[in-house]
């Protein structure tokens, strides 16, 4: 199988937890088996830049430990969601706001070092207001769902372990074409059209949001 990462340099040699560490699930390496995807997070900078191509063998792949959040039988939103307000960057005010959700939250946290691989969401910067709001109960965890699990902002593959590293073999770097620059951006634009449409529309009595399952739980 084939996997990608956009960058604005040639990677050859690829560091453990190199990244930085308030990325979605923590220091890894993160590629995404959508050509297209690397491209334009690679021109996202409004210039082009080059796409990383990797050989992983399929069968040494699914013998690694791997975390799949995409998996809704297995992991609920509420999962992600953990995993991203461990690992991502909140501001004090928010925390004291919000403390008892985001404590509520952490029993479905799960360690992430104890796997080679996780599968999972994208929630880079642009997005990360989304699943706040969920937080702040502006938007119910149905509403996050369709946003990020049904919509098309993309799947990556955070690379953990030294296991799951050592794997990859660098095959080429791809040069992106002029026409990606911007393509990501248009990406979000298109996702906080939907998000917007979403927030403005009245509370739904028949939809989960967070605060009355922290409710539930507590009573």
């Amino acid at each position: 199988m084939k996997i990608y990462h956009g960058s604005k340099i040639v990677l050859q040699n690829v560091k453990v937890k190199g990244s930085n560490p308030t990325n979605d699930y923590g220091p890894a390496f993160y590629l995404t088996d959508d050509l297209s995807a690397a491209k334009a997070w690679a021109c996202r900078h409004d210039s082009p830049g080059v796409v990383n191509e990797y050989d992983i063998d399929a069968r040494s792949y699914q013998n690694l430990k791997i975390l799949d959040l995409t998996d809704k039988n297995k992991h609920s939103v509420l999962t992600w969601l953990a995993i991203l307000m461990h690992f991502r960057e909140i501001n004090d005010s928010f925390k004291k706001d919000y403390s008892h959700l985001l404590t509520w939250l952490e029993k479905f946290y799960i360690d992430v070092d104890e796997y080679d691989v996780v599968k999972g969401y994208r929630a880079d910067d642009s997005y990360f207001r989304f699943p706040l709001s969920v937080i702040m109960n502006q938007l119910s965890i149905d509403d996050l769902e369709e946003v990020f699990m049904l919509g098309k902002l993309g799947v990556q593959y955070a690379f953990i372990s030294k296991r799951a590293i050592n794997l990859l073999h660098f095959n080429k770097s791809i040069e992106c074409e002029d026409k990606y620059i911007g393509e990501y951006f248009k990406t979000v634009q298109e996702a906080t059209r939907h998000f917007n449409a979403l927030l403005s529309k009245p509370i739904d009595p028949t939809k989960r949001y967070m605060l009355d399952l922290w409710r539930d739980d507590n009573e």
